[in-house]
């Protein structure tokens, strides 16, 4: 039985967790109230997250979409100490990819001595990520593009606004798959599944020069409500939409699983896990596996306000967020 967990809180305010089983029904799981501790409870017993949560009969249902519609359901995965979660993601991963980044990347050449028609530096990766991203059973194929997004701090709940810097140039949406994980005692990274995502980030400021791509990732990202256990599907489909006072402005298809990418998702966990920081027992991991799908690449300008929809079987729930501008801050630097 494949089990999906959400957190959430109850009416009295109390942490909870549900388990969601194949037909949909919702339980609280009683051995534990977030799936931090549910992991810990398993990797303790040596059993799966779904075998943990029944050791103890499931309690009584518990009603996710009424949770979700009042604003009570958490991301899936936190951190009692945010600083001990690490956002992470590889882009240039999926199958046409490329289209969209090369396109930023030869308009930034124009009118420059380079020659607009030879290949970006994001081409000739992507080129070597259909080449070598899907190595034989046990071996390391090549690395991706990887980037660093924050810390637990930057996670969004479900229905929470996204917030853009002040500073930013651009908040745009994109639609991945990411997969949570758990550093045992020993330094295994362990995963406990995946879930739906937006990776937010600000493509202006990376179509102005490419090396500012770790500039344009240092933004808030929205999970999905439900972390799915199991494996991915190899063939993920879904829909990727913005809405605008109600109305949906912009939409396109949404494919993500390993069958709709460039590179193995074991491929691109071996290349993130093998730096021994990332490695540290107790440690929470929230990595993106990237995406082809970008209303920034259609020349969509998104506005204040606007609301991000995605959603792909076999998640029951979206991820839905309104983009928000944040305050201007001043920042000093002092002397001590």
């Amino acid at each position: 039985m494949v089990l999906r967990f959400v957190q959430l809180t109850t009416t009295d305010g109390d942490r909870a967790l549900a388990a969601i089983n194949d037909v949909g029904l919702s339980r609280r799981v009683e051995v534990a109230d977030t799936l931090y501790d549910l992991a810990q409870a398993a990797l303790a017993a040596g059993a799966s997250l779904a075998e943990a949560a029944q050791a103890q009969p499931f309690g009584p249902e518990m009603d996710v979409g009424l949770a979700l519609a009042e604003g009570r359901v958490l991301a899936p995965i936190d951190h009692a100490d945010p600083a001990h979660l690490i956002l992470t993601g590889t882009g240039l991963t999926h199958l046409g990819s490329a289209e969209g980044r090369d396109k930023m990347h030869k308009a930034a050449q124009a009118g420059t001595a380079g020659d607009s028609a030879a290949l970006t530096d994001s081409m000739r990766m992507f080129l070597m990520g259909v080449e070598g991203g899907k190595p034989d059973h046990g071996a390391a194929g090549v690395q991706p593009e990887w980037f660093y997004k924050g810390d637990g701090s930057h996670i969004v709940s479900p229905g929470a606004p996204l917030r853009s810097p002040a500073f930013a140039l651009d908040g745009g949406e994109e639609p991945e798959i990411a997969g949570i994980y758990l550093i045992a005692p020993d330094g295994t990274p362990c995963r406990l599944g995946f879930c739906l995502a937006n990776e937010f980030s600000d493509h202006i400021t990376e179509r102005g020069n490419y090396l500012w791509l770790a500039h344009s990732k240092l933004r808030q990202a929205a999970l999905g409500p439900e972390l799915l256990t199991g494996d991915l599907p190899d063939d993920v489909r879904g829909a990727s939409r913005i809405l605008r006072d109600g109305a949906v402005v912009w939409e396109k298809p949404f494919l993500s699983g390993e069958g709709n990418m460039s590179h193995a998702i074991a491929n691109l966990e071996y290349h993130h896990f093998k730096y021994g920081l990332f490695r540290r027992p107790g440690d929470v991991h929230v990595h993106f596996f990237g995406t082809a799908t970008l209303s920034f690449a259609d020349g969509f300008q998104t506005r204040p306000g606007d609301e991000f929809e995605i959603m792909a079987a076999p998640f029951h729930y979206p991820v839905r967020n309104r983009l928000e501008v944040s305050e201007v801050e001043s920042v000093r630097i002092r002397k001590l």
